[in-house]
């Protein structure tokens, strides 16, 4: 990539060029031969070496000074925060200046009408670390950026929702000076739950279905009693049915044998005492192989004979 001219300084005139027409000016003083430059808005594009070339009048010669610029990443401009935490505001001043910090200034203001309040101010007429801390937040700011580095970052603690609002620092290198604004959010406090206190709608809800879940379960138990019920009974009559069965199946396997007769002689018949017969039956078991079925199908006769008489 080729060179670019930044800006040319003739005759009393300064002239920026290029694309840091609207970003560059000389601060320098000239007639004491200093050409320092100011480059604002600076880029990423921005990053490279610059060569500062001084001529000096009625002289051949050319002083020359190189550079490099290194662009580091932004910072954030918004900072979001809770109440009650800590946040870190950070300004830090990149320059290739070898001089010493003179000043820091931290301001802060809750509107773009409000009047600024003074956060911290140090200044290098001060002993070296020793920054005043002013307003409201004395107690609760610190400088924790090294100063002799161009770090005038500062901590505020135990935020409040008061502090919301707009920061900037000022930081004076020389003839020079650096400012950034930064917007502090604060979020409400991060709170544990505790036990909430049911309202009047909440109580109702719980009601409802306490009693819902005492129907169902009322529901339920009715439903399985009948099914118990239901289902005894059936068992029972199952088993009622079962013992006739048996009963009757055993019944219609006893055939009953023929009964034997007695013939009566002449001298008993004419004895003129009274007779009895008696009729003695045995049940007898089917033999292997028969059919019950024909058994009990055959009808057994009890046959009595009647006495003869001789004529």
């Amino acid at each position: 990539m080729g060179d670019e001219y930044v800006l040319f300084y003739y005759s009393n005139l300064t002239v920026p060029t290029g694309r840091f027409q609207n970003r560059s000016r000389l601060v320098g003083d000239v007639s004491q031969n200093d050409g320092s430059l100011l480059l604002q808005d600076v880029q990423e594009a921005d990053e490279g070496t610059y060569t500062c070339e001084i001529h000096l009048e009625n002289e051949s010669r050319v002083f020359k000074k190189a550079m490099g610029l290194r662009v580091l990443p932004e910072d954030p401009k918004e900072l979001t925060v809770r109440a009650g935490d800590s946040v870190l505001l950070e300004c830090h001043f990149q320059s290739t200046e070898e001089q010493r910090v003179t000043k820091v200034d931290w301001v802060f203001s809750s509107g773009q009408q409000a009047k600024e309040e003074t956060v911290l101010h140090y200044s290098l007429n001060k002993p070296v670390g020793y920054p005043q801390y002013q307003g409201r937040f004395q107690h609760r700011v610190k400088l924790v950026g090294k100063v002799v580095h161009n770090d005038g970052a500062i901590m505020l603690q135990k935020v409040e929702e008061s502090d919301e609002g707009l920061y900037t620092c000022s930081i004076y290198l020389g003839s020079l000076m650096f400012r950034k604004t930064l917007v502090l959010h604060v979020e409400e406090p991060q709170t544990t739950p505790g036990p909430e206190i049911l309202g009047g709608t909440h109580l109702v809800i719980i009601v409802g279905i306490v009693c819902a879940t005492l129907l169902l379960l009322t529901g339920l138990i009715l439903v399985l009693k009948k099914t118990s019920r239901n289902r005894s009974s059936a068992d029972s009559s199952a088993f009622v049915k079962s013992l006739e069965d048996t009963r009757k199946a055993s019944l219609e396997t006893h055939v009953y044998s023929p009964v034997a007769t007695w013939t009566m002689t002449g001298d008993e018949e004419t004895s003129g005492k009274a007779e009895a017969t008696y009729m003695i039956m045995h049940p007898a078991q089917p033999s292997p192989g028969s059919d019950p079925n024909n058994l009990l199908g055959k009808k057994t006769v009890l046959g009595i004979p009647r006495s003869e008489q001789a004529f």
